[in-house]
């Protein structure tokens, strides 16, 4: 099962998906659609998993390209598949080439797709706090502009992301915020142990690509912790002791 976004489902030249959990071959709490290449599942259950992905985009499975995410401002020019275990050490992929999905994987970060569909060039991005603080979303920004993108043609979408009320931080946090970021104020409430405070990671990464001054930006308010049925959740699987968690996938191509 995949969630489209209206904003890009509109346009022709693009096939995307913010991919649920479901639907997939996988057991367990990685059941049942878990893509993620780093989760200590079956190998082979994840290569199928990202099979029935790309059947959905009417691509082969050697089409869907992710990186090693490392919570980094860095992006990847992409020109052709590569190798999984040659994954590039980033968090966020462009290209201009047809035929290639470009997937990033989460559970509870924020999967940002992002399109323009009249010069063709496309770009996902992985904007978990660290990355979205360090400024992923604006380098991804600036490297579809160097393959010829405008900007004020640009779509973005953030997909299913962990939401404000599950999402409580310690003071540590809120400082490294603040001393970083002067607007970042507005994205934490008090919380309920005294010095923590909820933080609204889709609203902190809506505000940044706000700020980049695209042609539009969509959040399609979905909940990894929450919504259970349909995602993988890192920190729910953490408040319940399990030792790994699935991973979503989220991908975007321009169609062949």
């Amino acid at each position: 099962m995949l969630i489209e976004a209206p904003e890009l489902s509109s346009h022709a030249v693009l096939r995307h998906g913010f991919f649920t959990r479901q639907g997939g071959v996988s057991e367990g709490f990685y059941a049942s659609l878990n893509g993620g290449l780093g989760s200590g599942d079956d190998p082979a259950r994840v290569a199928e998993n990202r099979r029935r992905m790309m059947e959905q985009f009417a691509f082969p499975p050697e089409a869907l390209v992710s990186l090693y995410q490392v919570h980094s401002p860095d992006v990847v020019v992409v020109e052709r598949p590569w190798d999984a275990r040659e994954r590039p050490r980033a968090d966020a992929m462009v290209t201009r080439v047809p035929g290639l999905a470009l997937g990033v994987t989460s559970a509870d970060c924020g999967p940002v797709l992002f399109a323009d569909p009249f010069n063709r060039v496309v770009g996902a991005a992985h904007a978990g706090w660290r990355g979205a603080l360090a400024g992923v979303l604006a380098a991804t920004v600036a490297a579809m502009e160097r393959l010829g993108a405008e900007r004020s043609q640009i779509v973005a979408v953030l997909g299913p992301t962990i939401c404000q009320a599950a999402y409580e931080v310690g003071p540590e946090f809120v400082a490294q915020f603040r001393d970083a970021d002067s607007t970042s104020e507005a994205f934490f409430r008090p919380g309920d142990r005294a010095g923590h405070a909820f933080f609204d990671l889709p609203g902190y990464i809506g505000s940044r690509l706000a700020a980049a001054g695209l042609g539009e930006h969509e959040i399609l308010g979905h909940c990894t912790y929450t919504e259970e049925d349909l995602f993988f959740s890192y920190r729910r699987a953490t408040h319940r002791g399990e030792p790994d968690y699935g991973r979503l996938i989220s991908a975007i191509a321009l169609t062949p």
